[in-house]
């Protein structure tokens, strides 16, 4: 199945993402982005943006690689991808990424109830 709507892939991509620890690497490294994004301005060391995709997908693809041990989703849905990573970092720092998860059949031990399984 191929997603078509950003609307049916945010489930999915909470999906590939229901290990804590990798939600959690993808937070530090969306977190350092921000970061990075923030100071280049007032640092003048423009040379510093060139971290920007080292920091965001090297902990995200660790967090794939290492905990929970799939295929990241920016390889089928790069923009969609993206665009789900400030939105799930977004929903993370403001309390409300928990229904997300539960809506999307995430379960709290971080498996995915198989009847809600989204196959893309």
């Amino acid at each position: 199945m191929r997603i078509k709507s950003f609307r049916d892939f945010w489930p999915y991509y909470l999906q590939e993402h229901a290990r804590p620890g990798t939600r959690a690497l993808h937070y530090t490294g969306t977190s350092i982005v921000v970061g990075l994004l923030a100071t280049l301005p007032v640092s003048r060391h423009w040379w510093t943006g060139l971290a920007l995709p080292l920091a965001g997908y090297g902990f995200a693809w660790a967090g794939h690689c290492l905990v929970e041990r799939n295929r990241p989703a920016t390889f089928r849905y790069p923009f969609w991808s993206l665009r789900a990573d400030f939105v799930m970092w977004q929903r993370f720092l403001t309390g409300r990424i928990g229904r997300d998860l539960e809506l999307a059949g995430v379960r709290t031990d971080g498996t995915v109830d198989p009847a809600r399984r989204i196959l893309a």
